[in-house]
């Protein structure tokens, strides 16, 4: 089965990520009656209709001395758009998390591709394992743009050539690069994030450095966001103990 490609789409160019807080079961109430069944048993119910602030250093000490399991039991699924090669990172955390992607098998492609904006550093200095980026030149920028945007160009172009003549999606889509952007949902519970932002963003706070790529971080960002509304007492008590996942 192959598609009948939609006429005249023309390649569009991103700089930035979605990311959607969809669906969510999580509160900082739920870290306290999953960590006091173990002393008060069927009496930790009572947490539920209690104001969580007077546990904060409950949640506090849980988080220092990594009790991890009583930030397992809530739950957030995100929508997120941003590049494939976003995704092939963020898959490498498996513990603790869901995906469902969109299907290239399944679906066409939308021309949707990354460009990365001013703000995005773009040269690499220093031998793997210690380097850093730096901004670049007007020229170097100029550069990435022109030949991401008619590389692109180029390839959607195949692709629709492709689907034209009969070739079946699932074939044709491997004329598409990476910065292609996809959309997936992806559910966790606080800790299966925290453990992904303590690798995947760069903090003031945290005791472990880490080095992750700016388009992932920007996602990590986002969904940070999202969840501090949601678990603010024990988003301090992370940022607390140095952002190191319990």
């Amino acid at each position: 089965m192959s598609d009948t490609p939609a006429p005249d789409l023309k390649p569009s160019f991103r700089s930035d990520v979605t990311v959607q807080l969809v669906k969510h079961s999580a509160s900082d109430t739920d870290v306290l009656w999953a960590a006091r069944v173990s002393t008060a048993g069927e009496q930790s119910l009572d947490e539920l209709s209690k104001d969580p602030e007077r546990s904060r250093g409950l949640i506090n000490y849980l988080m220092r001395d990594r009790h991890g399991s009583p930030f397992e039991h809530n739950s957030m699924t995100f929508f997120i758009s941003a590049p494939i090669f976003v995704f092939r990172e963020f898959m490498r955390h498996r513990v603790g998390w869901s995906y469902n992607e969109e299907s290239g098998r399944y679906r066409e492609l939308q021309p949707v591709f990354y460009v990365p904006d001013a703000d995005r550093k773009l040269v690499q200095q220093g031998r793997p394992g210690k380097y850093e980026f730096v901004e670049g030149s007007e020229e170097q920028r100029e550069l990435t743009a022109r030949t991401l945007e008619n590389t692109y160009t180029q390839a959607y172009e195949a692709y629709q050539e492709m689907l034209a003549g009969g070739v079946a999606r699932e074939v044709a889509r491997a004329a598409l690069p990476v910065g292609l952007y996809s959309s997936m949902y992806a559910t966790c519970n606080a800790r299966s994030l925290m453990n992904f932002l303590s690798l995947r963003t760069q903090h003031e706070l945290a005791t472990v450095p880490s080095f992750p790529q700016r388009e992932i971080e920007m996602v990590g960002q986002e969904m940070e966001a999202r969840w501090a509304e949601l678990m603010p007492l024990t988003h301090a008590a992370f940022n607390k103990n140095g952002r190191v996942g319990p």
